[in-house]
């Protein structure tokens, strides 16, 4: 699975491996998904420091899950991203949705 979801207090992490392509993205947004809405957190964390690719799909997978966070009441935070992908994300504007830290 290329995702792995941890909860500690009121933070989940998802911490994603490999690549993120509309190949697997579905099933990334559904495990973080039904996580989240199981477990409600008020911060969560996507954890890219195992990506090694992203195309438009996970531009897509953050949008929605800053989305999803709106609707539970919490916030977003993407770390560990490397600086190819955190310049994609801030391309895309996601750094107006969530902190985008190195």
């Amino acid at each position: 699975m290329p995702v792995q979801i941890q909860k500690n207090e009121d933070v989940m992490t998802a911490f994603l491996m490999g690549e993120i392509d509309h190949h697997n993205s579905k099933n990334i947004r559904e495990s973080i998904d039904s996580s989240a809405q199981r477990l409600v957190p008020s911060l969560l964390l996507l954890d890219f420091k195992d990506v090694s690719f992203m195309d438009s799909s996970g531009i897509g997978l953050v949008m929605g899950r800053y989305k999803l966070m709106q609707s539970l009441g919490g916030m977003l935070r993407i770390t560990n991203a490397s600086s190819y992908i955190i310049k994609v994300m801030k391309l895309a504007g996601l750094d107006k949705l969530a902190v985008i830290e190195k």
